[in-house]
């Protein structure tokens, strides 16, 4: 199919296609571009791999979700391949409001799952006539990930599939070269940088941290180049052309308590934090090549606020959101995994292992080092040891401590009164140790890593 008509057209609405690997930063891009003072009209197309969204809930708070402001449409699946025609149906939906006058557009964004080929996403906008007419291509975007890009350049596919990564590089209009803070020598961005230029020498390159850059550098930057895309792809607008063929091994599990009961594999309550950090610290210890992505908005005992948590490979991230549960609003966790050789059944019911229900305290506490009544040594910190005794298992005081921790041991200070007691945050020698262990310390279980910060021990006055 020839493609005619309507690029001169200045007065349609630029589309900008965001695209980039799992985790590359695309939603963090997103949310820069919903907060800053731009006084644009957008509507934000959002696309994931998984058939529970996650990412909608994270755009949430930077979007009035207002066709006066933002409009936001969802798409589960393959953006590339099984569900182009609701893209199609979504923009031909957003030209009729606009031909009718109940909407004025200044942009419209597509943020691509990690694992889609931009190539047929583009195309959309140019073998639909009522979309050609009411939209223009104006560029697309590509977020990639400096520590682990190299990771799936390299990545060997089976024969007939594509390699997301080359494609997603390859058919940018420009680069956006994210996550330079955690590189580890300046000639490692640079070594990327040239692999990126080998594969697309056309598309501007800028380097930018936790996907920061100016919303004119993504937005109405007239990148769209047809002529340089039929050269590198003649069969570009050939609409009959087969589909994408991704590697069927990498598959996404989602894990969402808001799903009907009848077809999920979770348990409903809040989670524990510690063993939330136990579990997915420990599966990505042992499994981290094979996670590209996971990502979830977690309902926390003993917390009032939303719990946000990502990883790419082995790097994760996780903490407390500024947003609260609302009274009132279910009180539910969705949590998607998008890797290679996923049990389902493995995780949800690695998943439920981490509720905090009192079966799951009581099955952890038979693996605890030290005994209700055992004496120990306790730190009040600065490496200052006392003697102590374990007065229980499993401690909350909600008045006093972090929100989302509770405390393996509650301990009672020998040299105190016996309503003075405190806790430990952790089982291991940095907080509670046996009695007589040497000054430099002995073995030393791994420290869940808190994402609150808080890992000093306190000492507070409770009832006993």
């Amino acid at each position: 199919m020839a493609y005619s008509g309507c690029e001169t057209q200045l007065d349609r609405v630029p589309a900008t296609i965001l695209t980039g690997f799992l985790g590359s930063g695309k939603t963090t891009l997103l949310n820069h571009i919903l907060s800053a003072t731009h006084g644009k009209k957008i509507a934000i197309i959002e696309n994931e791999f998984g058939d529970v969204s996650i990412d909608d809930a994270l755009l949430a708070k930077n979007s009035k979700y207002s066709s006066d402001e933002e409009i936001v449409e969802v798409l589960n699946g393959c953006l590339c391949c099984t569900v182009r025609s609701d893209l199609i149906a979504i923009l031909q939906k957003l030209a009729d409001r606009t031909s009718r006058g109940e909407i004025a557009l200044d942009a419209i964004v597509i943020e691509t799952t990690g694992m889609a080929d931009p190539a047929p996403v583009a195309q959309t906008f140019l073998i639909d006539e009522k979309i050609r007419d009411f939209a223009r291509l104006d560029g697309i975007v590509t977020l990639v990930d400096v520590i682990h890009i190299e990771q799936h350049l390299d990545a060997v596919k089976p024969q007939g599939t594509v390699n997301e990564a080359a494609a997603q590089v390859g058919f940018a209009d420009r680069l956006l070269l994210n996550k330079m803070d955690l590189l580890v020598s300046p000639t490692d961005g640079e070594r990327v940088e040239a692999r990126l230029r080998a594969i697309n020498p056309y598309a501007p390159i800028q380097r930018c941290t936790r996907s920061e850059v100016s919303v004119d550098s993504v937005l109405n930057i007239h990148g769209f180049d047809l002529e340089r895309t039929l050269t590198a792809l003649p069969d570009f607008l050939n609409s009959s052309a087969p589909t994408t063929k991704h590697d069927s091994s990498v598959t996404s599990v989602s894990l969402s308590q808001t799903a009907a009961r009848h077809m999920r594999m979770v348990r409903d309550g809040d989670l524990d934090l510690s063993a939330l950090h136990e579990w997915l610290g420990d599966l990505l210890a042992r499994r981290g090549a094979d996670m590209f992505r996971i990502k979830g908005v977690l309902s926390i005992a003993h917390s009032n606020s939303k719990f946000v948590c990502h990883a790419v490979h082995t790097i994760f991230t996780a903490d407390f959101d500024d947003e609260e549960w609302v009274p009132g609003e279910p009180r539910k966790s969705k949590l998607v995994f998008i890797g290679k050789g996923l049990d389902e059944a493995e995780l949800a019911a690695s998943f439920n292992g981490c509720l905090a229900t009192r079966e799951n305290y009581a099955r952890r506490a038979a693996g605890l080092r030290f005994a209700v009544g055992e004496q120990v040594e306790f730190c009040c910190g600065d490496d200052e040891w006392v003697d102590a005794k374990v007065v229980s298992h499993w401690f909350r005081d909600d008045s006093d401590m972090p929100a989302g921790l509770v405390a393996p041991y509650e301990v009672h200070l020998h040299d105190e009164p016996a309503e003075f007691t405190t806790w430990a945050d952790a089982d291991n020698d940095h907080f509670i140790r046996h009695k007589g262990t040497p000054a430099d310390g002995g073995s030393v279980r791994a420290q869940p890593p808190h994402s609150h910060g808080h890992h000093a021990a306190k000492m507070q006055k409770t009832s006993s």
